[in-house]
């Protein structure tokens, strides 16, 4: 698909458009059509030759326009005049979190710095002290930015990833020659980046196999093809590497490539202990081969249950496993509803009542549509007398579905001061509150923690949305003493929440577990402002299983009267 290309296209016009100090209205469109096409699950080639794209929400005519240009002729004559005059290297250097375009162009104007190499000079010689707008904290966050930047281009964010996975598999299966297909890699661990994506086939004609695999539609570019591996890169600039195997190798093969490293090593310690041996054929006693088939085997062979790929970090999963206490890990199928999203009342792009049907359709028994609060201007935060429409809206919606409860919601905004955004008068009538930051990110550590803890003491706050802010791409979030935020959670039966946005997946694991240990509740919520972002549930989820979450401890796999049940015990 040529959504990746596109979304970058609108995203670099956005970026320049910025630098060079245009309209904001014409800066902010294109990056809602960078968004919403680079989040959309369907073909945006095939979208336009069915004449549908301005029935995508946030793409009008002007924006069709320039993607069926794209599309027809591999150019964007709008892309091309914005990009005159400016470097590849700017382009570069605007990608380093901490570093907005604002801050490159004044870069540019007061040090001539053009690129990455000369700002890590200028950092080097002391250069940006006593510029405008440069104080110790921005330029110790540019440093940071930079090693962030630097580690980004070796791997690649799981919501990138994780479509592509999806789309390869799906077309391997179709192939008689594969007999079995799955990921590999840091990808099926589910951890938040990856490396290169690693796809393990089994099937005796591996050539054949990985022919399909390098000629498959979407593949830019071969990088190898042989009789038993294949790898390749994709038009969204993932490279993906295919290893075929033996049936009776598929387990074997599939243990030792999905990793870790140190969840690997501790097991062969184990395996050398009781006189075995594993590799990426199988299990041997001596020359006599015992297990390989199926991934179970491994683990049956050395005493211990099979473990989750989700949980293979070497974090103490090999000695529950060897006890039979390994957690009994949340599923997607145990979700009964999302948290926390936006429609067109703020900043998201469906109506309440597509996204209703939207989560219908996932099997959802509810929907929370949690639309911005009013200190949040550039998202269209509602207004007390707004948030009473929506209310009474809801009211009216709920009265046509059956089976499905839409929940009234705000992600009600905690102020720099503490405060929240609503009165505590207008949050008891809403059915779930999520509150979160959104600005004074630069804030120090005691007070942005302060921030959170008020929130968290309010009787009718029941998630702390996003908790610590990060980007994954862009910036570290905000710096929040966690614990303190997870013994208040725990104090008052408030949730954290792991947002399932691909580029924030916040909380991460390490917390996710910390506050199951500490008996804190968590909602995996997508954040999702547009229908194609509902499926990053799957990531979320991903992330719980990584923290250990067992569906007891994850508020939306509760039901409706479970949830509310747990909303009401705070407030009583």
């Amino acid at each position: 698909m040529k959504n990746h290309e596109i979304a970058t296209l609108f995203e670099r016009i956005a970026d320049v458009l910025e630098l060079k100090g245009e309209n904001t209205f014409r800066i902010n469109s294109y990056r809602k059509a960078a968004r919403v096409i680079g989040d959309l699950t369907e073909d945006v080639e095939a979208l336009s030759k069915l004449g549908k794209l301005t029935d995508i929400p946030g793409i009008g005519e002007g924006t069709a326009e320039k993607i069926v240009e794209y599309i027809t002729t591999g150019r964007m004559a709008k892309y091309d005049e914005v990009m005159k005059d400016v470097s590849e290297e700017t382009l570069i250097l605007m990608k380093v979190p901490g570093l907005g375009p604002k801050t490159v162009a004044t870069l540019h104007k007061e040090l001539g710095i053009t690129g990455l190499s000369d700002l890590e000079k200028a950092l080097q010689e002391g250069k940006l002290k006593g510029l405008f707008g440069m104080g110790e904290k921005k330029i110790e966050n540019i440093t940071k930015g930079i090693a962030l930047f630097k580690t980004s281009l070796q791997r690649i964010s799981i919501g990138m990833a994780y479509p592509v996975v999806k789309r390869i598999i799906a077309a391997l299966k179709h192939n008689p020659l594969c007999k079995e297909v799955q990921a590999a890699g840091s990808l099926r661990r589910m951890k938040e980046t990856v490396g290169d994506v690693d796809i393990l086939a089994s099937g005796e004609n591996g050539a054949d196999i990985v022919k399909s695999f390098v000629t498959m539609r979407g593949v830019t570019q071969v990088l190898a093809s042989g009789d038993t591996k294949g790898s390749v890169r994709v038009e969204e600039g993932v490279q993906v590497d295919l290893r075929v195997v033996r049936e009776d190798e598929f387990g074997a093969a599939l243990q030792y490539f999905t990793g870790s490293k140190e969840h690997n090593v501790h097991l062969r310690e184990i395996a050398k202990k009781q006189g075995l041996k594993i590799n990426e054929y199988g299990i041997f006693k001596g020359d006599e081969k015992i297990g390989g088939n199926r991934e179970e085997d491994i683990y049956q062979a050395l005493g211990m249950d099979w473990i989750p790929p989700e949980l293979r970090e070497n974090r103490g999963e090999i000695e529950a496993a060897r006890q039979g206490k390994l957690p009994n890990i949340v599923r997607l199928s145990d979700i009964r509803g999302d948290l926390h999203n936006h429609s067109d009342w703020s900043d998201g792009a469906p109506t309440m009542e597509e996204m209703a049907e939207y989560a219908m359709k996932m099997s959802y028994r509810y929907l929370v549509v949690s639309d911005h609060s009013q200190s949040l201007h550039i998202a269209h935060g509602l207004n007390n007398e707004e948030l009473l429409e929506q209310m009474d809206e809801i009211d009216r919606l709920n009265g046509k579905f059956k089976g499905f409860t839409l929940l009234k919601s705000s992600e009600v905004d905690i102020k720099p001061d503490g405060s929240l955004d609503f009165p505590d008068k207008l949050l008891e009538r809403l059915d779930v509150v999520v509150a979160s930051i959104h600005s004074g990110f630069k804030q120090e550590r005691e007070k942005i923690t302060e921030r959170i803890i008020a929130a968290i003491h309010n009787p009718y706050v029941n998630v702390i949305g996003h908790p610590t802010g990060r980007l994954i791409s862009r910036r570290e979030g905000y710096d929040v003493d966690l614990d303190k935020v997870i013994d208040a959670c725990a104090a008052t039966g408030t949730a954290l929440e792991v947002n399932c946005y691909y580029d924030r997946l916040d909380i991460d694991d390490v917390n996710c577990r910390k506050a199951k240990e500490r008996g804190v509740k968590i909602a995996i919520s997508t954040d999702a402002h547009h229908l194609d972002q509902m499926w990053m549930m799957e990531l979320g989820v991903g992330i719980a299983c990584r923290g250990w979450l067992e569906a007891k401890d994850v508020i939306n796999t509760f039901s409706l009267e479970g949830l509310k049940a747990f909303c009401k015990k705070k407030r009583n």
